[in-house]
């Protein structure tokens, strides 16, 4: 066993052995295994460093370190949930369609991605004022949750997509603070260990990291917060009963809502059963718009019976898969009357852009098809005017947006609002289901859509009677409209009348005379 001697002259630093040998037989202090109290740097008695030094660091511990790694590992997981969500909203991935809009899982994953990009930028400067920020998104997020899981309506709509998002959202939240509080601790134990006191100064830089986190993280509770108001009004929608019944599709990947009224054993002179009308809603649901014309032609005997049912995304009825066209919807509309019970005959009756769907609908299913009744349709040349890349970005930026409710919850509050309104009403486009479902109409439009709608054109039965009524208004604002009506006119060899109602815009039924008219042309239609 060596023993420590004279310093050696040349290096007196240097432990020599009791021979002299300054090079053999040396015996060094073992190191200690390292730890959170591992002296990284030097020791407090060789002197104290500067606060200001870079090496006062709480990356120094292992802990905090651990933290942040973890931290980039989730920030990395959470843009990859976030790609995929993005890409959903076009185009649905196996066993992730979303009955709901999809923009709600969209947003809370944007929300996390916000939070962790921001935990990341200013991870070593804590403060108290991030903590609190962060604390309050997650009270809002665990309401969130609680709502989204206990809400029949709100738990089927978003599925599990948009329960593990909201989900992942507020471990995120806590993680955030969790992460927040033990690098505040780092900071301060460093502090302590190399510059002998907690520093309570913050430099110019640290203030303003300090200021902008804040700043976003008030933002980002503030999002919290409307998300939370939004899906309280979803959640009051939610309890309006519908007045028919719901019946899945596709494979029951999600239902639609159709409603029947009237007799179902009406015959005519010859003994043949009476055609039922099935209308097809125009831009909107069907229950804000033509609805009043069903109901009293109904009232008055004009017609028997009639069906509508919601296209995916109006009224009650979900949101379909990403894409969608014309003619999905025509196959899921006979699915549904289907199970349903509903077989027909029948007399379509719609407007506007619902023509494209009762056409198609006309062209497959033949002989059960008694007649056509077409109010101010779109003509197919004409739907790139629906599927322009413009309207589309615009519908994809709106839907975005709206589970902030920026007009749901303003209309609610000062205007008087209803569930009603909401559901089928006239703040039905703010509902994000129907926001999608435009999109979805819009990205199509031109492709798909007309592609179908053009074969629909060169199979549909000549024979059935066609009646077409025409808004007077759009014929003299659009002059290829009115080109495209009177084309319209010879879909069949069968009109019974080509109506203009001079004083009535697109929805003709908002005027007497538009509602009249098309009563009338149901009522011949029906009893033809």
């Amino acid at each position: 066993m060596a023993l420590w001697g004279n310093k050696n002259d040349d290096d007196p630093d240097r432990p020599v052995s009791q021979n002299g040998d300054s090079s053999s037989h040396v015996v060094l202090p073992r190191a200690s295994e390292a730890d959170e109290r591992t002296r990284l740097l030097p020791p407090p008695s060789q002197g104290y460093l500067s606060p200001d030094d870079p090496a006062v660091s709480p990356y120094n511990l292992w802990s905090v370190r651990f933290l942040r790694y973890f931290t980039v590992l989730f920030a990395i997981i959470t843009f990859l949930w976030w790609v995929l969500l993005l890409v959903s909203i076009f185009v649905s991935p196996p066993g992730m369609h979303s009955r709901g809009s999809g923009f709600f899982d969209f947003s809370y994953t944007t929300l996390t991605l916000g939070l962790l990009i921001l935990n990341l930028l200013f991870f070593s400067s804590p403060s108290k004022a991030a903590q609190v920020s962060c604390l309050i998104v997650a009270v809002v997020l665990l309401v969130d949750s609680i709502l989204v899981v206990s809400v029949p309506r709100l738990r089927v709509e978003e599925g599990w997509v948009g329960i593990a998002s909201v989900l992942w959202a507020l471990l995120i939240a806590v993680w955030t603070v969790t992460t927040d509080r033990i690098v505040a601790w780092g900071k301060r134990e460093e502090e302590e260990r190399l510059t002998g006191r907690a520093e309570s100064r913050r430099t110019l830089g640290e203030w303003t990291s300090v200021f902008v986190s804040t700043v976003f993280l008030v933002i980002m509770a503030v999002v919290a917060v409307l998300l939370t108001a939004t899906l309280i009004l979803r959640s009051r929608d939610a309890s309006l009963a519908a007045p028919g019944e719901r019946y899945y599709v596709d494979g029951d990947k999600y239902q639609i809502h159709i409603f029947c009224e009237g007799s179902t054993n009406s015959t005519n002179a010859s003994g043949k059963k009476i055609p039922t009308v099935l209308f097809e809603a125009g831009d909107g649901p069907f229950e804000s718009g033509m609805m009043v014309v069903a109901e009293n032609a109904l009232a008055n005997g004009s017609i028997s019976r009639y069906c509508y049912s919601d296209r995916p995304g109006f009224g009650w009825s979900d949101n379909a898969p990403s894409p969608f066209s014309a003619g999905m919807a025509a196959d899921v509309l006979s699915e549904a009357l289907a199970r349903a019970g509903e077989d027909g005959p029948w007399v379509l009756a719609s407007a506007g852009v619902g023509s494209i769907y009762s056409r198609i609908f006309s062209s497959r299913h033949g002989t059960a098809i008694k007649g056509l009744l077409m109010v101010d349709p779109l003509h197919e040349d004409l739907l790139y005017r629906l599927g322009s890349p413009h309207r589309g970005f615009l519908l994809w930026a709106w839907g975005i947006i709206s589970p902030l409710g920026l007009d749901r919850i303003p209309a609610a509050i000062f205007k008087g609002r209803s569930r009603e309104d909401r559901v089928y009403g006239r703040s039905a486009y703010q509902n994000g289901k129907y926001i999608k479902a435009k999109l979805q109409e819009s990205l199509v439009a031109d492709s798909l859509t007309k592609n179908e709608v053009s074969s629909a054109r060169h199979i549909q039965l000549e024979k059935i009677p066609l009646a077409l009524v025409s808004s007077g208004i759009e014929m003299k604002r659009d002059r290829q409209w009115g080109k495209k009506q009177e084309d319209l006119s010879h879909l069949t060899k069968k009109l019974i009348s080509w109506d203009i109602v001079s004083k009535a815009p697109s929805e003709v039924w908002k005027t007497y005379d538009g509602r009249h008219t098309i009563e009338k042309r149901l009522k011949e239609l029906v009893h033809a």
